[in-house]
């Protein structure tokens, strides 16, 4: 008994200790929250001003005070000058941009972090459900693994004969130089106002990443496997993180229902129905709330769903089905609600418990598409093209 128990742990420690799991499902949390800010921060461009910036009703003293009291994280109070707010503003969609394509996800995971925490700790009076799942996967993306697949790393890894160990190319090597310097050089000049937590998480990952390049330089596989090591554990300890996340969230979320009459009575989908901010497709709404079986199967499948969520993980079939039916309504709150960006976080925390396979299957039906959708646009450049005959490897 004591010998199998024996292997038993030895086998479970070197699963989690030899590879980073769940490598599929960490790209989709990359992919699909660097997604649903991004086209956020574009959205609301036009506002930004209003929103984060300058113009903005909740002032750059209040927030000052806000922020001294509660000690959040944000660059952007460190000067009320309309410079650094664009700056920093239009950062944090380019970072967005390049942690969505992958490109030194390492580096690019805590710029999008410092840009989350930063947007929205400036007021924080605006945020919702979803902004707060934003803020909260930021943090944990920070510590996966998440650039192993569907990436540009992993791409240039592929291509590459002899491949760097990860994050020691020049390029890393240069956005590694920057950071520390400018991080430095906001200290010394006063410019950077960082509590001393902060100061010591942000010079902290700096470290990390050095140690990294000393490992690489120094070509000792005992170092590196040392420290492939540690980087599995934490990034296995933050995609359980993650699903626990989302597990919560929906407990909280059903339970909480159910404690209220609102939840039994239908009236928690009705009144939002009839608010102009919940309803951009009135007759849409009006034709959904006049049908009393359909809003019936709604607020009690809701709550049913989300109270089962959780205990449907032990069962492989049964959590796929209750999955789908979880997208789709969140698809369908996009939808009537006018919730677009609400929904997308939801939809990309659901989507870490899909199969590997389903996932697998999704990435290769999307990059078979491209390829199409290539071989048709060198077609369509005619004969005389150069690029007619010239091989691509996408």
């Amino acid at each position: 008994m004591g010998t199998k128990l024996d292997v038993a742990i030895a086998k479970g420690l070197n699963k989690i200790t030899s590879a980073a799991l769940a490598p599929y499902q960490a790209a989709v949390v990359r992919i699909g929250f660097s997604l649903t800010f991004g086209l956020y921060l574009l959205r609301e461009w036009p506002y930004r001003l209003d929103l984060y910036g300058t113009t903005n009703p909740w002032g750059f003293d209040l927030a000052q005070r806000l922020t001294g009291s509660n000690h959040a994280f944000t660059v952007l109070l460190w000067s009320n000058h309309r410079l650094w707010f664009e700056l920093v503003y239009h950062g944090v969609i380019v970072a967005s941009l390049l942690l969505l394509l992958g490109w030194h996800t390492r580096t690019m995971s805590i710029l999008f972090m410092v840009g989350v925490l930063s947007l929205m700790n400036r007021s924080i009076l605006l945020g919702d459900g979803g902004d707060t799942l934003i803020h909260l996967m930021a943090s944990y993306l920070l510590l996966t693994r998440c650039g192993q697949v569907w990436s540009l790393d992993a791409r240039r890894r592929e291509r590459t004969a002899t491949p760097r160990p990860d994050g020691c190319d020049r390029v890393s090597v240069a956005l590694w130089i920057l950071a520390g310097a400018g991080l430095a050089l906001a200290q010394a000049t006063g410019f950077a106002k960082l509590p001393w937590g902060w100061v010591a998480i942000l010079w902290g990952l700096w470290s990390v990443q050095a140690l990294w390049f000393w490992a690489g330089r120094r070509r000792s596989p005992e170092v590196r496997a040392l420290l492939d090591v540690v980087a599995n554990l934490v990034h296995n300890a933050a995609m359980l993180v993650i699903a626990a996340q989302v597990c919560l969230l929906y407990a909280t979320a059903g339970w909480y229902k159910i404690q209220g009459a609102r939840w039994q009575d239908g009236s928690a989908l009705h009144f939002p129905l009839h608010l102009h901010y919940f309803s951009p497709w009135a007759g849409l709404s009006q034709a959904l709330d006049s049908r009393s079986i359909m809003v019936t199967l709604i607020t009690y499948g809701t709550v049913i769903a989300q109270v089962a969520f959780p205990f449907t993980l032990l069962n492989r079939r049964v959590k796929n089905v209750l999955l789908a039916i979880l997208i789709t309504e969140h698809a369908t709150i996009a939808v009537i609600c006018g919730l677009p960006f609400f929904s997308l976080a939801m939809i990309a925390s659901d989507m870490v418990f899909l199969p590997t396979n389903a996932l697998r299957w999704g990435g290769s039906r999307m990059a078979a598409a491209r390829d199409r959708i290539t071989a048709r646009l060198r077609r369509g450049k005619g004969p005389g093209s150069r690029d007619e005959d010239r091989r691509v490897t996408i």
